[in-house]
């Protein structure tokens, strides 16, 4: 089996949803460490701004990952499919 073609809107899709994903977990232990580092923080207001920047980091990261994740992965595969038009594409065992 020789693969010469993959789609690329439907790799970017799947590959923005795993990112979305992997932002998700990223934003957590962002926001995790952030609050686990205000308590060591000698600013009289040292609970608000961690809290801010955890809820950035939940909302925000996993959108950046997501836009980020497909436009490269689309981009990527468009590119995958010029080189395996030149190449002749990747021979694939399937047992």
């Amino acid at each position: 089996m020789v693969i010469r073609r993959v789609g690329p809107l439907s790799c970017a899709k799947v590959a923005g949803v795993l990112y979305l994903i992997l932002g998700l977990v990223f934003g957590a232990m962002m926001s995790l460490f952030a609050v686990g580092g205000s308590m060591f923080a000698d600013t009289p207001v040292r609970g608000i701004g961690s809290v801010l920047f955890g809820a950035g980091a939940i909302v925000i990261l996993p959108i950046c990952y997501s836009v980020f994740g497909f436009v490269m992965t689309l981009i990527m595969a468009s590119l995958f499919n010029l080189v395996v038009g030149i190449t002749g594409g990747i021979e694939v065992d399937v047992s």
